[in-house]
């Protein structure tokens, strides 16, 4: 998985903050693919708790069959699907959404997905697949760093010039190859060509022999709730000939999911 963005700081505890139920999360969101499972040290480690309150969440979260455990390592079970598919299922615009995704692929032959803002992150919440084009495992509900990737340009693209600084200095802002973008002027310098154009190519920025390009998705007052992208690997096709083939269509279906979003009448 990849890095995480740095987190805003944590809210005073009081009668609108939950510092238990904070917590909790804080412990379930300790496991990733890199720590699958812990002991309750790790744990406590990864989540600046005490082993004592570290112990407490999970044999709470245990008893609730969230986490299963052999006696010294903790590991998270399927019940935890739960709370995400609860998101899902709460957006049925993605079901919609889907069969547009899956032409698209189908027509440019290349792997399809769909991603939100969250933070300075995006998420995952759709993929349509026809070839394995990362090295990184991606699935819904995967994150990334949104400075990174062609969907986050777009995202950040719809937010006023003092936001976008924001949630850039609050990204932990890495070349991940030699051709990325890490200083905050120049990534502005992008989101605003992106921002003037409504749609983002991303030239093996993310990693080597990638190229995405992104276009935004927009509920009824025009704001830019979400993003398609198109992902193909640079020995395949060049970043301009898929802007020149492929850009028409993902434009076209970004415009599809739009309006049925709108005439869902749901938000995103």
């Amino acid at each position: 998985m990849a890095t995480r963005s740095h987190p805003d700081p944590a809210p005073t505890p009081g009668d609108s903050y939950v510092q238990s139920f904070a917590r909790g999360l804080e412990v379930i969101r300790s496991f990733s693919a890199q720590a699958p499972t812990q002991t309750l040290s790790e744990v406590a480690a990864r989540t600046g708790l005490t082993r004592a309150g570290a112990r407490r969440i999970l044999l709470t979260l245990q008893t609730l069959g969230y986490v299963g455990s052999d006696g010294k390592h903790f590991r998270l079970t399927p019940r935890i699907l739960d709370l995400g598919f609860a998101y899902l299922s709460s957006m049925p615009i993605w079901n919609l959404a889907e069969p547009v995704m899956e032409t698209l692929a189908e027509q440019v032959k290349e792997s399809c997905s769909a991603a939100v803002l969250d933070g300075s992150d995006i998420v995952y919440v759709l993929r349509v697949h026809t070839h394995k084009i990362l090295s990184l495992n991606l699935g819904v509900g995967s994150r990334l760093p949104a400075y990174c990737t062609s969907m986050g340009r777009v995202l950040l693209a719809g937010l006023p010039d003092d936001e976008v600084e924001r949630r850039l200095r609050a990204s932990d802002l890495q070349p991940r190859t030699a051709r990325s973008l890490t200083s905050v002027p120049a990534l502005l310098a992008e989101i605003r060509q992106v921002r003037a154009q409504d749609w983002c190519v991303l030239d093996q920025e993310l990693e080597d022999g990638l190229i995405s390009i992104a276009a935004p998705v927009l509920n009824a007052a025009g704001e830019a709730v979400a993003a398609l992208n198109v992902s193909g690997q640079a020995h395949r096709s060049n970043a301009q000939t898929m802007q020149q083939t492929m850009l028409p269509a993902l434009r076209a279906a970004a415009s599809t999911v739009s309006q049925l979003l709108r005439s869902s009448g749901h938000a995103v």
